[in-house]
């Protein structure tokens, strides 16, 4: 039997019945009801969509009237079968699509700079099926039920031994609590921070998608400047917040480092303010130089910090694992109150990174990105050096995935994107990231090196000055 889903909005001016004769008029133009096809009766729709029998009657007199469909004695209404006329609509309507895509020419993209990537041919991908597949044939049907809210124990177990050992963040599993995406982290926190305090401070600038969640929870925002070693303590200090939000292994997007003292200050503060530090970890496992500082959430003598990490950057981020490690205060409400949420995450892809992280692959496929992105990076800070000199300025190339680029131009931040876009290259710009952008500066341009391909790197940066400096 024939289905018609049209999406009706009671709220709009335009009556019901239109909306109904209207979507039914476009279905027969596109094709996707042929000619012959016996629409359902006035009953039947009028049940199917919650709307009064008068409506579908209404609906139907009008494409009646204009001749798309024929009503057959005692057997119902069908539709007609449309001249070269209306085949020509049809025609048009099937590729308007398709017609709107090759008219935005949409420029190729041949060198891809932009965040959120990673090194697809390093992907343990043969690996990593076959521990998915011993998942379906040996927890077939404990992985079919509802898991633990937090996320399968074993995981966090796992979690919890790796983060301690590489970034010293002291926690027992009962304490992480796993979710899709750093987002998703932050808006759990966002609930259960809002029974405590409503005014966090941000490093300025900082990443934008997580001001987006603490914004959409209406909590008093602010900005907190940057000095050369990371948030200005003092500032801090003088602001009415009593949470912050930093990046203190690799600041985003700047890319600073927090030295040890300054985090003994920041720990300070929250001890001083009865505040809380919301750490963000997402990529302190890539550092190029130095020896890694321990994590803030390792280095605090009580409860005041809430430690984030990600497997996005890497392991893949369309998995959506991510984690956070709440001290026992927070832990007390999220029991208390948030329980009642369920786990967000698969428990086939749960229990498959248990396994990839307990027998070792983990840990291997790490050490083989940090040789890999290390390698990446050098090329990349060379590169720049030989073809852009003293046009740029290199802002951050100690560790992470990303350096920017503070340009020596006239242009926009914007006119930098789009050139780059034009020449096929993708950049992101950096403005965004700002609660009270600069003026009157020169443009940053973020510059991501995951995705690229080594060898690409030199022939990028080269089409970069070309565009950017050549005329």
């Amino acid at each position: 039997m024939l289905e018609l889903l049209p999406h009706l909005n009671d709220k709009e001016k335009t009556p019901l019945y239109i909306q109904v004769y209207k979507y039914i008029k476009d279905e027969i133009l596109s094709g996707n009801i042929p000619s012959g096809s016996k629409l359902p009766s006035i009953r039947s729709l009028s049940k199917d969509l919650k709307l009064s029998k008068n409506t579908i009657e209404s609906a139907y007199e009008q494409l009646v009237a204009e001749g798309y469909v024929k009503s057959k004695n005692r057997s119902g209404l069908y539709v007609e079968k449309l001249d070269n006329e209306f085949n020509d609509i049809k025609s048009t309507h099937l590729n308007s699509y398709k017609e709107r895509s090759n008219d935005s020419h949409d420029p190729i993209i041949k060198y891809d700079f932009s965040s959120g990537q990673i090194d697809l041919d390093s992907f343990p991908y043969t690996k990593f099926r076959k521990i998915l597949e011993s998942c379906v044939d040996v927890y077939s049907k404990e992985l079919l039920l509802y898991g633990d809210h937090k996320g399968d124990y074993g995981l966090r177990q796992e979690i919890a031994k790796y983060i301690h050992h590489s970034r010293g963040v002291t926690c027992s599993p009962n304490q992480i609590i796993i979710s899709s995406g750093t987002q998703q982290s932050l808006t759990l926190l966002a609930h259960i921070l809002s029974n405590l305090h409503m005014s966090i401070a941000f490093e300025e600038p900082s990443y934008l998608g997580a001001k987006a969640v603490f914004k959409h929870f209406n909590f008093n925002i602010t900005p907190i400047n940057l000095e050369t070693d990371g948030i200005d303590i003092n500032f801090l200090h003088e602001s009415e917040a009593k949470i912050v939000y930093v990046t203190p292994s690799h600041q985003y997007p700047y890319g600073m480092v927090m030295p040890i003292s300054k985090r003994l200050k920041l720990l300070q503060w929250a001890e001083e303010k009865d505040g809380l530090i919301i750490e963000d970890d997402y990529d302190g496992e890539f550092r190029y130089k130095g020896r890694p500082i321990p994590s803030l959430q390792g280095l605090a003598k009580i409860n005041r910090v809430v430690y984030l990490g990600s497997f996005s950057k890497s392991l893949m981020p369309s998995m959506r694992i991510s984690y956070l490690v709440l001290p026992e205060t927070l832990l007390d409400i999220y029991e208390k109150q948030y329980r009642i949420y369920e786990q967000p995450v698969p428990r086939l892809l749960q229990k498959s990174l248990e396994i990839f992280m307990q027998e070792g692959y983990w840990e291997k496929h790490l050490r083989k990105l940090k040789v890999l992105y290390r390698k990446k990076q050098e090329i990349l800070v060379n590169s720049v050096a030989e073809h852009l000199g003293e046009n740029v300025i290199i802002i951050g190339s100690d560790s992470g995935l990303h350096i920017l680029l503070k340009v020596n131009t006239k242009m926009k931040e914007q006119e930098l994107v789009e050139k780059a876009l034009k020449a096929g290259i993708k950049v992101n710009p950096t403005l965004v990231n700002w609660i009270n952008p600069p003026t009157n500066s020169l443009p940053i341009i973020f510059i991501g090196f995951a995705g690229i391909k080594i060898e690409d790197i030199p022939n990028a940066i080269k089409t970069l000055k070309e565009c950017w400096f050549q005329v």
